[in-house]
Order: structure tokens, then sequence, then C-alpha cells
């Protein structure tokens, strides 16, 4: 669809020309005077409007004003043949987008037009990207009801809008850089840059000029200027993970930055003065590595303003099922298939696991099962034996009732391949030794069974 244009100007000639000229590419609408542009403005959402400056009755600065005015304001050009430069000036101030002067280049306003438009494009998809941003790290979005998560969330509320500084500490996969985002679209912030720097990713000594930038010829291979973290996180957020991992001449540039609010590049002594908030985030006892001297002590409590503690999975295990049901949602919208669901049991099972990689593990489960199951519905033997593993005993399934159900799972902890020996011994059992039924039972292709009792001949015969 053509973008519409509103051309306000009281020579008629002038109105019409512009018309022919830009109708092919544009919806065009023409308007005599100020009066008339208000009426169409009131009535049509225009993308462009073009306005003369000096008409008959009011001026074109009250058409900009009224253009401006709007709850989804167009780009507003304004035209003049007296090339007044304060009136061009008063324009700009009130925003309008720039000013042609008359007899008018229609190749220039053509060119002016598309770049109008085109960031005004931009811009709004800028908007839309942030508003889904928004969105995605809102307090409604952080899964969980525990009350380790609602007091995290509660936090979180407390210092967005602040200026303050963040230590975000807990374990691999608890969510740190999710709580990191949290605060930074809830604050003042949201529409400048979050960088994240995953300290432990980059060799020590690319480290200081990843984050702090260097200078040309500042060291060996230094061709070129180079912009670093930090001033690129300038009017926004900077997230440091895995703030434990960095040595002790990145520790004391970082809290120069602290105190001072500024950085200089390698191999410059001039300060560059920035307006970052800062969110660290580790999985290290900082103060432990305070006491054994690996961590500088005014480094940390520099970073120690705010301190918010994420929980592993096993201490949130009510939240263990609000999760696998986001994130199965999740993954079967992103992939187009029908969504797992879990028996009972299943859930029972993984609200036990410990999840040693947190949520990071629980999220790669739960991918798994909606790509590989697709639409399916998961009983514990569609479980990798880690999981059963560690679930002491569960109770067996009634003689003659469902298969749903599967065979019992071994009473006390064992090793995999013995969990892995009586699961497919019990299936064979409640199959009365049809071994498709028992695959079936198992979750498993009936050739690997056969691979199976070919490796473990005795379970066939005790099945029988």
């Amino acid at each position: 669809m053509p973008a519409s244009i509103l051309i306000v100007d009281d020579e008629k000639h002038t109105r019409e020309g512009l018309k022919e000229y830009l109708e092919d590419d544009y919806d065009v609408y023409l308007a005599a005077s100020a009066d008339e542009a208000f009426n169409l403005m009131d009535s049509t959402a225009f993308e462009v409007v073009l306005t003369d400056l000096r008409m008959a009755g009011k001026s074109g600065m009250k058409v900009i004003d009224k253009a401006l005015s709007l709850p989804n304001p167009p780009v507003v050009m304004m035209m003049t043949a007296y090339g007044s430069v304060e009136s061009a000036v008063e324009a700009m101030k009130k925003g309008a987008y720039d000013f042609l002067t008359k007899p008018l280049n229609l190749e220039r306003l053509d060119l002016l037009i598309k770049r109008a438009l085109k960031g005004r494009k931009t811009e709004a998809e800028v908007e839309k990207l942030h508003e889904r941003l928004d969105q995605k790290f809102s307090f409604d979005n952080i899964v969980g009801r525990s009350p380790a998560i609602e007091t995290v969330i509660n936090q979180v509320k407390l210092v967005a809008p602040s200026r303050a500084t963040v230590l975000v500490e807990g374990e691999t996969g608890t969510g740190k850089e999710l709580i990191a985002q949290a605060i930074h679209q809830n604050s003042e912030r949201s529409r400048g840059p979050f960088v994240a720097v995953h300290c432990a990713a980059l060799a020590t000594n690319l480290l200081e000029s990843e984050l702090f930038g260097h200078e040309k010829g500042a060291f060996t291979g230094a061709v070129e200027k180079r912009v670093g973290r930090f001033e690129g996180a300038d009017g926004g957020t900077l997230f440091l993970d895995e703030i434990g991992e960095i040595d002790a001449s990145v520790q004391v540039k970082l809290l120069r930055f602290l105190e001072t609010r500024s950085i200089e590049r390698l191999g410059s002594m001039k300060p560059i003065q920035l307006d970052i908030r800062l969110v660290v985030a580790t999985n290290r006892d900082l103060e432990d590595m305070v006491r054994k001297g690996t961590f500088r002590e005014d480094l940390f409590y520099r970073l120690n303003v705010v301190r918010i503690h994420m929980p592993p999975l096993r201490d949130r295990r009510d939240d263990i099922p609000l999760l696998l049901d986001h994130y199965v949602k999740q993954f079967s919208e992103e992939n187009a298939v029908p969504p797992v669901t879990f028996e009972t049991d299943v859930t029972q099972i993984l609200r036990a696991y410990n999840w040693p990689g947190n949520i990071r593990e629980l999220r790669n489960f739960a991918e798994n099962m909606v790509v590989m199951r697709r639409g399916a519905r998961v009983s514990r033997f569609d479980l990798d034996q880690r999981f059963v593993a560690s679930v002491p005993a569960l109770p067996a399934a009634p003689a003659g009732g469902s298969s749903a159900a599967g065979p019992a799972l071994p009473a006390s902890p064992l090793s995999v391949e013995e969990n892995e020996k009586r699961l497919i011994h019990n299936a064979l059992v409640e199959a009365k030794g049809n071994r498709t039924k028992a695959a079936t039972l198992l979750g498993m292709s009936r050739r690997t069974l056969h691979r199976k009792l070919a490796e473990w001949p005795e379970l066939d015969s005790r099945a029988g």
C-alpha cells in the first residue's frame, strides 16, 4: 500500500504540479489552506505532510503544530519561497524533518520523502522490538511462584528504577542474564543498549581491549582504533557475566570506572565519560575469593551494592511443572508441532530430579521432548536414565491395568545398567513375553529391544 502524503499550499499550480509528480508512487491528498488541512488530518492518517510556510489565513507553522500534535504524527516538511533561515530553524525546533525552498528541486524532494519514510519504518520496527523485549522481560514472564523466585522478582522491582550497581549470584544455568535483562527493560534505560559480555569466554589478553577499546598502534596487531563494550553500552546497561574470572589488571580498570564513571582506551590517556548501569554476575563465591586474595576487596564492595541470589532449580521444585509447561508451549510454537503432555508420574520424577544444569538443562529437555515426541504423551519410559535413576521408588503398574502406567521402577537407586535391566525385565513380565508389546511399553523400537536382549540374554529367560 503506497504511503499517504498531504500537500498544503494556497497556490493551485504548485499543489497540482506536486500531485502530478508524486501520485505514481504515493497516495496524494491536497489542501488549499491550513483549515482544510486540519479537517483532512482529523479524518485521515498521513505519513508525510508537506506544507507551504506563508499562506493566506493561518500559516504553515500552524499546520506543523497540528500535524506534530497527532497521536501518530507524520513526517513534516516545510516549503518556503523566501528561504528564511529563521523560519526554517523555528520549524526544525518544532520537529519538522526538513525544509525546501521554492522553486522546488523535485528530485531532492523525492529523495527526502523516501529517506524520511525509510527512517519512519525503521523507528517503527525498533519500537516494536522494544515492545517485544518489554513483554519478554516483564515480571509476568519470569516463570515461577515459589517463595525463592518471588523474593528475586521483588528485589528486581525495587532495584530496576534505580541507578545502583547490581551483583547477581547463582549457579550456572539459573537465569542470571534473564534477571539482568529484566532489570534493564524495567528501568529508564530500556530504550538504550543492553550489552552482555561473558568474561570467561574471552582470553585474558583480549578481555581488556574488548571491554575498554584501544587506539591504533596500542599493541602489536592493533591496526585500527576499536570502540570497546563500555562505550557501546553508553546510555544503557552493561552486563558482565562471570565477573570472578577477570584478572587483576581488568579489576583495577573496572574499579576506576566505578569511582570516576570514565574509562581510557588502551594506548590513550584521555578519559571518556560514560553513563552506564552496571550489572555483574558470578557463579563463584566472591567473598571467598577476596579472602584468598584473588579478587580485590575494594572492587567487591563497589559491586556489592545490591545483591540478588538466583536459587538453583532444586530449591524451587514447585516451579518445575510451570517451567516445563512454559518451555513446551514455546518450543511447540517455534517448531509448529503439537505440544507433548506428561503423565503424572513423569512430573513427579522430574520434580524429584536435582537438575544440576538448572533451568538451562530443563529448557534443553523440554525442547528435546517437543521435537522428538511431537504431540505424544510422555511416560517415564521416554525419560533418560539419569532422571529415573534419581528416584528411589515408584509404584508398579497394577496387574492387568493400563499399559500407559508402565512397569515398576526399582525400589532403590542402582547403576544405570541395572536400572535399565530391571525396566526391560518388568516390561517383558507385563507383556507376558511379547517383545513387540514390551518395546511399546518401554518407548523403544523392537530392534533396540532385540539388541538389548542379545546383550543381556538372561532377561528373556527370566521373563519367561
